[in-house]
């Protein structure tokens, strides 16, 4: 089985190879007689790494520890749904899970009609970078991160499985993130394409689909990933400015700035190149993080270490970048005359060319703060990395722009200045209104204030424009663009709310006694111990109660799995709308003491409530492929 997993990824990396040879070839040629061969080399890529991918998933589920890679992730006491799950747990897993997204959207973008319209050259071009992309993710899984290493003689049991990642949330977090990556692949090598050969339509009403699905799994990977760490760490909250949490974190920024620039150019015809350099770059950063991930530059509680590709990632990169400059230059000529001016920044496309601007400069920021250690190595010995501090200062007023200006684009034309003035007048006395309802209860820091009052706003705008105009109701419309913004204004309360306002208050109790936080009682009750062949569970019982009146119960633990020394903590929550109660077991006596920490939450559960929300309404965007110029 091992000899026939890697035979299979050696054959898919020689295919992909010829494949982008022959699509030279016929691209210097003009040659479209070529192209049923490539889509046919592409069905060879696909099965060949859909049986890489299915001998890998079938040691897992048997705990076949002849594998390496197998024994290194997974024990027989792990459950089966974490086992199998184990295939994106490592470093040569989630490569592998990488190039098996990458194929499954290649593989569905050639049987979709968009393709099919596409000119022969650009079909061409495309398979010529979307060949050399999986050629050089082969490339690393038949050599230094290779997942199908043998074990002679096979061991007797294998590690297990990282404490941290046995949580619902590893089910879906890593591959949502890997689909989203991969599936960026596609505008790039069509946007590289188009601009080579000077495709007539735009690349980005023809990767319309794709672009608003990759946005979406991208997105509910970063939701999943926050609260995974919520419900996981036991540290009390969802974000940490950690240096793979940004390595997500980056591309999103990016892919969301390229979404906005996409619209501009569909409705108005102007930004080509720049969309084409957006579409390359939001694509280079998916590889950066997982360059941030995998190569060691950086430090991490998540990060795999260097493994032997960090040097070929960074490689890649630069290639990428060059390649996108050489196109831009190759391309020029033929697209000369095409692009329309941009409109007046008071417009519609004017805001949403700056909420392109402002979401590249978080990314920037981002990427500063998190190779800061890197860089400072330059004139200092000992470098110091940025805390969460810094991207607090910085990135928490822009994220409250952006969000104030979502609640005004709707308002503006298309052309030119405002549109709507009733709407305008709304919109403003939201702001103040809301800004003084918050100050009110207590919300009196400024970057919190002005973004609480600016979520307030965005909320009354979408209300306003769904209310009022018919194209906000409607699929053909923006119904899925205003729902998206709705999400983010609840997602920007919460965090307005949640983290600048948290109480957390730690105490060593003993059975019977009683802490107060955040005018909650919360008495301990007792201290449980579970054995069980996997691991060894110390669990809290506290009671609740506010004003008098019971609120639930918290049940925090403290876990000591087999074959890991360092106890690990699930944390428990009494979930609420508004005040979230959350508890973390820190240690114990044998006496029953216990050291507790408790946390009070205001509004956390508003940013999973938007989060959701802006991961479902995109699919109220996508749309059926039309023929011709229309084609969205």
């Amino acid at each position: 089985m091992h000899v026939t997993a890697y035979f299979a990824l050696l054959v898919a990396m020689l295919v992909c190879l010829a494949g982008a040879a022959t699509a030279l070839f016929g691209l210097w040629k003009r040659d479209a007689l070529r192209l049923p061969l490539l889509e046919r080399a592409h069905h060879i890529v696909f099965v060949a790494t859909l049986l890489a991918s299915a001998i890998l998933t079938i040691a897992l589920w048997r705990r076949d520890f002849s594998f390496v890679y197998v024994a290194e992730y997974t024990d027989t006491l792990l459950p089966l749904f974490y086992a199998v799950t184990a295939f994106w747990a490592g470093q040569a897993g989630s490569l592998l899970f990488w190039m098996l997204a990458l194929a499954v959207f290649g593989a569905g973008f050639a049987l979709s009609r968009s393709y099919k319209d596409l000119g022969a050259a650009t079909r061409c071009g495309y398979w010529l970078f979307f060949f050399t992309i999986e050629a050089f993710f082969l490339l690393l899984l038949t050599g230094p991160s290779n997942p199908f290493l043998e074990a002679v003689p096979p061991l007797a049991e294998g590690r297990g499985l990282n404490p941290l990642l046995r949580n619902p949330g590893m089910i879906f977090h890593p591959p949502l993130l890997f689909l989203g990556y991969a599936g960026f692949a596609i505008p790039a090598c069509l946007a590289l394409s188009g601009w080579l050969v000077g495709e007539k339509r735009p690349f980005a009403a023809v990767a319309r689909n794709t672009v608003i699905l990759s946005w979406i799994f991208l997105t509910a990977g970063i939701i999943l990933g926050g609260w995974w760490s919520y419900m996981e760490l036991g540290w009390g909250g969802y974000w940490a400015w950690d240096p793979v949490e940004n390595a997500s974190l980056i591309p999103w920024l990016v892919g969301t700035a390229f979404l906005h620039t996409a619209i501009v150019e569909r409705r108005t015809k102007a930004l080509p190149k720049t969309n084409v350099a957006m579409a390359v770059i939001t694509f280079v950063t998916c590889i950066l993080g997982t360059y941030l991930v995998r190569s060691g530059v950086v430090d991490s509680l998540h990060a795999f270490g260097e493994g032997g590709v960090g040097g070929p990632l960074l490689i890649f990169m630069i290639f990428a970048l060059v390649a996108l400059g050489a196109t831009l230059m190759a391309g020029a000529p033929l697209h000369e005359g095409r692009s329309k001016p941009l409109a007046t920044l008071v417009s519609v496309p004017g805001f949403l060319v700056i909420l392109a601007w402002l979401m590249l400069a978080l990314s920037g920021v981002v990427l500063l703060g998190t190779m800061w250690p890197v860089i400072s190595k330059l004139w200092s010995a000992n470098p110091v990395g940025l805390d969460a501090g810094f991207y607090n200062r910085v990135c928490l007023p822009l994220f409250a722009v952006v969000t104030f200006l979502v609640a005004f684009c709707p308002l503006m034309s298309w052309t030119e200045g405002l549109r709507d003035r009733t709407g305008l007048g709304v919109v403003l006395g939201a702001l103040v209104g809301g800004g003084a309802v918050l100050y009110a209860v207590g919300l009196r820091l400024p970057v919190a204030l002005f973004a609480g009052a600016a979520s307030v706003a965005a909320l009354a705008c979408a209300l306003y424009v769904f209310l009022r105009h018919r194209h906000a109701r409607s699929l053909a419309g923006a119904l899925g663009a205003y729902w998206v913004h709705v999400g983010l204004a609840l997602v920007t309360l919460g965090v307005a709310f949640s983290g600048p306002y948290q109480i957390s208050k730690e105490a060593v109790l003993t059975p019977g006694r009683s802490m107060e936080v955040g005018g909650f009682t919360l008495t301990y009750k007792d201290l449980e111990q579970e054995h069980n062949p996997a691991m060894t569970i110390a669990r809290a019982l506290i009671d609740v109660q506010k004003g008098g009146k019971p609120v639930g119960q918290l049940t925090p633990e403290r876990r000591v799995y087999k074959g890991f020394d360092q106890p690990f903590a699930e944390v428990s929550t009494i979930p609420s709308l508004g005040d979230e109660l959350y508890a973390t077991l820190l240690s114990t006596t044998d006496k029953k003491a216990a050291s507790i920490k408790i946390s009070v939450n205001p509004l956390v559960n508003w940013v999973w409530i938007g989060g959701t929300i802006m991961c479902l309404a995109p699919f109220l965007s996508l749309r059926r492929p039309k023929s011709g110029a229309e084609r969205i």
